[in-house]
């Protein structure tokens, strides 16, 4: 197979928290390295405004002018205060989101040597994502069974060296400082992640770039964010990912604060539906 790459960039919280220069300069790298695609893993707001949104379109058609983009909503774009636990029906919590980006939540994306698909895990405060403590409401993640269930349908049907990339929301990995899981239920998660037969999954949401695997089978690629909230104060970063016939390759660039430029870092290679071949990373267990 032709090897593809996939610009990652996530939690742009356009708003008070966004940081405008990155996302300038982001639009500037996307037609340096000419991505084969560009996957933006929710969070595109701070607080679901109109004004936020309209900020966010002007990035994402900027971004369309350079490679197909696939976006999604993270849990800041979702009103769920509009339906809690979809009491008044499931989408009216996304109108906002629909009015700017269209009528698909969980968008695909084709093109050779690539299938893209999407799952919805930011559904704000649903059963799904309800646990014993209260800081988690409206902030946990929920992937439903119904949800790898279908992209499992379009990965099977997708050409077989096609590379075959999930994008989602919610961190399937603890973060190295948060030491938390984006996904409520994670070990379900876990396990159905892994028998929808994708090779790399893309999401964001903790807010501090890393790379890692679940279960030594499927690699994660997870891209920080370009706002005032990053952890520990770490610099920025998004993601490059490729993927070829063998590996696929995770490499963060982060934002170099008197430069103002990204610069390349880390490059973590995973082996297609193997264990790791590259640089290795200390797995980080979640916290309780």
């Amino acid at each position: 197979m032709k090897p593809v790459t996939i610009l990652h960039v996530s939690d742009l919280h356009f708003g008070w928290p966004a940081d405008l220069e990155q996302a300038e300069v982001l639009e500037e790298v996307a037609g340096i390295y000419r991505p084969d695609a560009i996957a933006i893993s929710g969070d595109l707001t701070q607080r679901a405004r109109h004004g936020e949104f309209q900020r966010a379109h002007v990035f994402v058609r900027r971004m369309r002018q350079t490679a197909p983009t696939l976006v999604i909503p993270g849990n800041h774009d979702v009103q769920w205060w509009r339906s809690p636990l979809g009491l008044f029906g499931f989408r009216r919590r996304y109108e906002k989101y629909l009015h700017y980006f269209g009528p698909d939540l969980t968008p695909t994306l084709e093109l050779p040597g690539l299938v893209m698909a999407s799952a919805l895990t930011a559904h704000g405060f649903s059963w799904g994502s309800l646990t014993l403590n209260p800081n988690d409401v409206s902030v946990k993640g929920h992937l439903p069974r119904a949800e790898t269930d279908r992209v499992a349908k379009i990965f099977a049907a997708a050409p077989p060296d096609a590379a075959k990339v999930l994008v989602i929301h919610h961190n399937v990995l603890a973060g190295e400082l948060s030491r938390r899981m984006g996904l409520a239920r994670w070990r379900s998660a876990h396990r159905r992640l892994l028998a929808t037969g994708a090779d790399v999954v893309l999401c964001g949401h903790d807010h501090q770039e890393a790379a890692g695997q679940i279960e030594q089978r499927l690699a994660v690629s997870i891209s920080g964010t370009h706002s005032s909230r990053s952890r520990g104060g770490r610099p920025s970063a998004f993601n490059l990912v490729r993927i070829d016939r063998d590996a696929v390759w995770v490499e963060h660039h982060r934002w170099d604060r008197e430069r103002r430029r990204f610069a390349r870092s880390d490059t973590f290679a995973f082996a297609r539906g193997r264990a790791e071949v590259g640089v290795s990373q200390t797995a980080v267990e979640p916290r309780p």
